[in-house]
């Protein structure tokens, strides 16, 4: 690997324009095949397989007419204090506001709250329903303005209207800025740890250039492969992330190679093939990491991890390829003033170790280890605790800001109408069995009226064959209620008799119980994903290390990055705890999809920062080093190049936690704070520790073991002496 990684960096530096025009046309392709590209269409089949999902498909198979993906809203009416929403002023209005609405050209219709019986028992909140011909994004400046219109009329008359639904959503700010703002924070990192532009300049070039390639191919695939908006947010985040960091890296040992006193062709050569083989297994743990949600069984999560795999992938490729090319461009401008000096005087490095803050925590660490591993997995358990009280949800109305019509609507018919109204369970009856339909449908309908937590039920509906049936019950609780998921257990478990009796089958779905459902999956889904992510990298982790306890140190700290860091977003997002710092006004369940989303990426970066450090550790330890040593040596040349990968995605990261998205904006900041707590706390102090205990055992590999596993050579034993013909040829260009 080492070998091959060696003359693929030289030949990439030595051919640079080559190299440059691939990777030009290569962008140059994917954007304009994402110019000519239709838009992606939604995949309406969240998580096929649960029974939410299969009952919704279901309605859209015998009701199509109920679900033409329109857009809709609720307007929701509320009588000024100590009047009635019924008084014939009031009601008055509300019927101007349907007239007016109902004729609207791209309205399909409207229903009045009176004709609807939608009054609540006070008769102080009132709402009317209101379906479009065509979807939210198709709807003209001119219906949405009508419609505003009309409320503000209606307000005028002294009413509270609010709306929501999806008509007239608030929909989230572009993130383009999120990308702009880790990218400036990124460059002051870069400045800070290289004080060279040209080395600030040449990881954030290439960055972009992957990102772009990304970006790009995501949106040319998009129809194809139904790739979203948000699929496309999670990609850049990544991509522009490890692309810096694995540019970063092989900048740095290029430096570092330079200094010995290489020649620039050859430098490159050996920084791809020592830091390139660490940047190609990093990768490849992230790509496993991300790959393996497809386990998971949610096609959305899916197209998330594909699309994120392979912004990864194109990142390895430019770190390995188009990075020494552009060193072959501007071969000293990377450098240092002091290597740059030495190179035009001649003098050669002497070899001595150089003492910096690496080598003197490392020597902090290996003096009291006990005490630094303590304290560290004391620390990381205790911001863990939360997740003991983690709950499970999707985002809906209840989760925006008091701030937008939706959440008003939303509390006001909580208000109104119980606590249940805005989660109604949908019961879809398959009478095709039953001899008599109706009947059937009707007793079903009685038993479950009859439940306990069950407040009421509307009359069933047929489709036009009169084999299915559909109705909806509410609740007593909110949807995010405990007592509403054990009411939706209740009704399934209880329906074996009613169904045998009546010769029917029915089935519980609507928004409240699909996100039961999803929640449920993915829980369950979690633990083989474990199981895969884990099993995987450790392999790769044992082929790469040469070592059984170290892959198996490097997966019990991911474990106390991510449970720390999902205790971290239980604390803010959902307890609500510094929520108003990071723009959250509204605490609520964690979304059913970010646990084991993060868990994927934080397991990618946490073996990142595993390879990038203990490889060099590992490469000291064969060339002759002891194994306190090893670590010392690992820290001299790593720790200022992970650290500064560290606070790159930290910063990258975080500028995401600014996205209006509430699933963007939790997964950035669970990103952040993992990246914190697995770069600074795990593998800065705890891994130094449990080496330092270890010894010579952290290396411990048995012999059959040992004969069977491929060696790849990631610590690049095979360069130490290349070969002189290839050194001779770019010896004039030190002094360049």
């Amino acid at each position: 690997m080492a070998t091959f990684l060696y003359r693929l960096g030289r030949t990439a530096f030595q051919r640079r324009w080559s190299v440059l025009l691939v990777w030009v046309a290569v962008l140059v392709a994917v954007g304009a095949g994402a110019a000519t590209a239709p838009a992606a269409k939604e995949d309406g089949s969240f998580m096929p397989g649960i029974e939410a999902q299969k009952a919704f498909d279901l309605m859209e198979e015998r009701f199509p007419w109920a679900h033409s993906g329109g857009a809709d809203a609720r307007i929701v009416f509320v009588a000024p204090d100590g009047q009635k929403i019924t008084a014939p002023g009031n009601r008055a209005v509300i019927d101007d506001l349907v007239d007016e609405i109902g004729g609207g050209a791209q309205t399909g219709s409207v229903v009045s709250p009176f004709q609807a019986k939608a009054v609540s028992k006070d008769a102080e909140t009132a709402y009317a329903t209101v379906t479009y011909k065509v979807a939210a994004d198709d709807l003209t400046d001119a219906t949405k303005k009508s419609l505003e219109s009309a409320i503000d009329v209606a307000q005028k008359h002294g009413l509270t209207v609010e709306v929501g639904g999806t008509a007239l959503a608030t929909q989230p700010a572009a993130g383009g800025g999120a990308e702009g703002m880790g990218i400036a924070l990124a460059a002051v990192v870069l400045l800070i740890t290289f004080g060279s532009l040209a080395a600030v300049g040449l990881p954030l070039l290439t960055a972009i250039i992957g990102v772009g390639i990304s970006m790009a191919s995501i949106l040319a695939l998009g129809s194809t492969f139904g790739l979203s908006i948000t699929t496309g947010t999670l990609a850049s985040m990544l991509g522009l992330a490890v692309g810096i960091d694995y540019a970063l890296f092989v900048v740095s040992r290029y430096r570092e190679e330079r200094a010995k006193g290489r020649a620039p062709q050859e430098a490159a050569g050996l920084a791809a093939g020592t830091a390139g083989s660490a940047v190609v297994f990093a990768g490849l743990t992230v790509v496993i990491a991300l790959a393996g949600l497809t386990v998971v069984g949610v096609p959305m999560l899916s197209k998330m991890g594909l699309a994120a795999a392979g912004a990864v992938v194109i990142a390895v490729l430019i770190a390995l390829t188009l990075v020494p090319a552009l060193l072959g461009f501007w071969p000293n401008a990377v450098l240092s003033r002091k290597t740059r000096k030495h190179n035009r005087s001649g003098q050669q490095h002497d070899g001595t170790p150089q003492t910096n803050g690496g080598t003197r925590w490392a020597r902090f660490i290996l003096r009291r280890p006990v005490p630094v591993l303590l304290a560290g997995v004391a620390g990381l358990g205790v911001l863990a605790l939360p997740v003991t009280d983690l709950q499970m949800g999707m985002p809906g109305e209840e989760s925006k800001p008091t701030s937008t019509t939706e959440r008003r609507a939303y509390d006001a018919l909580a208000d109104g109408f119980g606590a249940g109204f805005n989660g109604p369970l949908t019961i879809v009856v398959d009478a095709k069995g039953a001899a008599e339909p109706k009947s059937a449908v009707e007793t079903i309908v009685k038993e479950i009226d009859a439940t306990d937590g069950v407040v009421s039920v509307s009359p069933a509906k047929f489709n036009p064959a009169g084999d299915t049936a559909m109705f909806s019950a509410v609740p007593t609780t909110g949807p995010t209620d405990e007592t509403t998921k054990e009411l939706i257990h209740t009704i399934r478990a209880d329906r074996a008799a009613t169904e045998s009796s009546t010769g029917t089958t029915f089935e519980v779905t609507g928004s409240t119980a699909m996100n039961i459902d999803v929640a449920q999956a993915l829980q369950n889904a979690l633990v083989p994903y474990l199981a895969v992510i884990v099993g995987l990298a450790f392999v790769l982790l044992l082929v790469v290390f040469r070592s059984v306890l170290v892959p198996i140190k490097a997966a019990l700290g991911f474990l106390l990055s991510v449970l720390a860091a999902l205790g971290s977003v239980v604390a803010v997002f959902q307890w609500g705890w510094g929520a108003g710092l990071l723009g959250v006004e509204q605490p609520s369940p964690i979304m059913s999809l970010m646990p084991i989303f993060l868990v994927g990426i934080v397991f990618g970066l946490a073996m990142d920062y595993e390879v990038f450090l203990v490889a060099r550790m590992r490469e000291a330890y064969v060339h002759g080093d002891r194994p306190a040593q090893a670590v010392v040596t690992g820290f001299r040349h790593s720790s200022r190049v992970v650290v500064a990968a560290a606070l790159i995605m930290i910063a990258v990261f975080s500028a995401f936690i600014a996205s209006a998205e509430p699933m963007i904006k939790t997964i950035g900041f669970g990103l952040a704070i993992a990246v914190l707590f697995d770069a600074f706390v795990v593998r800065m102090a705890l891994v130094p520790a449990v080496l330092a205990l270890l010894g010579d055992r952290a290396w411990w590999l048995p012999r059959w073991l040992d004969r069977a596993l491929p060696n790849v050579d990631v610590e690049g034993e095979a360069l130490q002496s290349p070969p002189s013909t290839e050194l001779q040829h770019d010896k004039e260009m030190v002094r360049m």
